[in-house]
């Protein structure tokens, strides 16, 4: 019996089995297989290198995922296929998922809702959109994430092209038997009645060919193509059938003007970008052809074991190419991916035409992803603000979810007035009516970390007198400076070992913790900075609305109601009028005296220009 070096496989009772196994793995490129203990394929990989990439699943247990460590203790026996390529390990990979759909591998099913434009494998096919696949050897194009684009090509093909829409299965022994007889498509010219032989299957053909072409956004090669037929009907003074021609033409034209030329690149091009969330990733797909946008959709996948976002996207590209059919020799991506050299070229752009196609499309997944969050939030808001208070307990490395967080900003110009505001999030959004405003009392002249330690002082030792519950997270709007006077409060109040504390530093967004020097830096699109950053803003905003109203009722005390004779009602009157103590100092005797009369005007203007 071979002795188990691997900890993991302890108390698997496959390890007898799985041991000889993994002793005589090759290391060339292959496809390895994972069954359970029903002999059912649980997960389906692929590597370079056989060896390496399996024993890597059976060493450093703790350094895996739980979903690795659970599919690796549900592994009951492991079978592998040698290659001879990467690309032939790679199409194999995606083959063998799409058959046995491994629990643990990733399947892109977001589009599976979207419609498809299908050419049906019959002797006289049929075109028509549909949202469900029947492997028959039908053609799909698409999908169309816009219906209202789908049905605009379906509109255009409909008055180009004449073919049927009868469930009839024409056959060409079916057709010379006389089985069928023509339908009122064929009266108006819809169809060209091939039931009744009236047209050739040669001929029918060549009109789905168009059609193809028109799908696959090939607009130039069969406009050239209508033109050269046009000219040729009015050399042979077939009028009518000119004429057809040119409408024809000018059905395409303005078609193909509507799609906006964005790129001088004439070859078909493949652009993919993604976007990383916590345990999702965002995809962009978007095909190029003739320089236009010939199609473009998004998708949500979600990651499984340990794959980063970056092998999720790389196995989102293989698994679209192969279930679209595209087939461009070029593909736009924002980074080198670990790609077979002989599979595709990959461009990676830094500039040009290349990089605009590339902004596009990170520019149609971000769109997607804020769509898909505001609809989040819309359906269920309550599930919504849970899984945000989770994903930002993961991100801070906190023992608890932060349901309740308050956060603290100090205002003052110049010295003048100072104040403090302290506003409460709950679940991840706003409590209103739990902001508080506050007067520093204790701090003489620009001191923002004194003012710190007052206002957080009074805060919660008069919350910790009062038994009502602290915050799970207190931000402070700040550096390590304000972030240090808020601890010292705290421990002055006696809370500081009951509740978190981090400031928010302004010029970088780093987050700090106290005692420790090195700040933590997320990532700016995701959820828990971006509800900090808000709840900053709020903090701000809230206390420069309270410090610009004690500094104006200042002013409006000192400097108007001083003057003898003159009360609040006519200063207010003034401040309506001049909006400004500047202004009211400026005025002229006259515009004072149509506002206040001459008596009271007479002791304005007196008071400013007594020198």
């Amino acid at each position: 019996m071979l002795s188990n070096p691997y900890k993991i496989l302890e108390n698997n009772p496959h390890k007898d089995h799985i041991l000889p196994i993994l002793a005589s793995l090759p290391t060339t490129p292959g496809v390895y297989q994972y069954f359970d203990k029903n002999n059912n394929i649980i997960y389906v990989g692929k590597a370079k290198n056989l060896k390496a990439r399996v024993l890597s699943y059976f060493r450093n247990d703790t350094q895996h995922s739980l979903k690795t460590q659970m599919l690796v203790r549900k592994i009951a026996d492991v079978k592998f296929i040698h290659v001879t390529t990467e690309t032939e390990a790679l199409l194999m990979e995606n083959n063998l998922i799409k058959k046995y759909l491994p629990k643990y591998n990733i399947l892109l099913k977001d589009d599976k809702t979207y419609p498809w434009i299908r050419i049906t494998s019959e002797e006289y096919p049929r075109i028509f959109s549909t949202r469900h696949i029947v492997r028959d050897g039908s053609q799909y194009y698409g999908p169309y994430a816009n219906g209202k684009i789908l049905k605009e090509l379906m509109d255009l093909i409909r008055q180009l092209f004449a073919y049927r829409t009868c469930n009839l299965p024409l056959t060409e022994d079916s057709i010379n038997k006389g089985k069928y007889k023509q339908c009122l498509n064929a009266q108006i010219g819809l169809c060209m009645a091939p039931c009744e032989a009236e047209q050739s299957r040669t001929e029918y053909h060549k009109e789905i060919n168009g059609i193809r072409q028109i799908i696959k956004g090939n607009f130039s090669s069969y406009l050239h193509e209508m033109k050269e037929k046009m000219m040729d009907y009015a050399k042979n003074l077939e009028f009518e059938k000119a004429q057809q021609m040119k409408e024809r033409i000018n059905l395409l034209e303005n078609y193909s003007a509507k799609s906006a030329i964005i790129t001088t690149i004439m070859h078909d091009v493949e652009v993919y970008s993604y976007m990383e969330e916590q345990d999702k990733v965002y995809i962009n797909m978007t095909k190029v052809v003739e320089g236009k946008i010939n199609m473009s959709f998004s998708m949500e996948v979600a990651k499984k074991l340990d794959m980063t976002a970056t092998e999720v996207f790389t196995t989102a590209i293989v698994q679209n190419r192969i279930d679209k059919s595209w087939l461009s020799k070029e593909i736009i991506v924002p980074e080198y991916l670990d790609l077979p050299k002989d599979y595709v070229q990959q461009t990676v752009p830094t500039g040009g035409d290349k990089k605009k196609l590339l902004d596009f499309s990170q520019h149609n997944t971000l769109f997607y992803r804020n769509q898909k969050i505001k609809k989040s939030k819309i359906l269920d808001p309550e599930r919504w603000s849970n899984q945000v208070v989770l994903e930002m307990q993961k991100d801070l490395h906190l023992e608890k979810p932060p349901h309740h967080i308050e956060c603290f900003d100090n205002s003052n110009i110049q010295g003048t007035n100072p104040v403090a505001s302290c506003v409460v999030f709950r679940e991840g959004k706003p409590s209103n009516k739990e902001y508080r405003h506050f007067n520093v009392k204790t701090v003489e002249g620009p001191d923002d970390f004194a003012s710190m330690r007052e206002i957080v002082f009074r805060r919660y030792s008069r919350l910790e007198a009062e038994g009502k519950d602290l915050p799970d997270l207190i931000v402070i709007d700040g550096g390590k400076g304000q972030l240090s006077s808020a601890c010292e409060a705290l421990k002055k109040a006696g809370v500081y070992d009951k509740v978190v504390v981090v400031g928010l530093a302004k010029r970088l967004e780093e987050i700090y913790y106290p005692e420790d020097p090195i700040p933590i830096c997320l990532d700016k699109r995701c959820h828990t900075l971006q509800i900090i950053q808000h709840i900053r803003d709020e903090a701000h905003r809230f206390g420069i609305t309270f410090h610009r109203d004690k500094r104006s009722k200042a002013t409006f005390r000192t400097q108007l109601t001083d003057i003898e004779g003159i009360g609040e009602k006519t200063a207010r009157d003034l401040l309506l009028k001049f909006s400004s103590v500047e202004k009211i100092k400026n005025a002229t005797f006259e515009s004072l005296q149509s506002c206040i009369g001459k008596s009271k005007a007479e002791k304005v203007y007196h008071f400013y220009h007594q020198e």
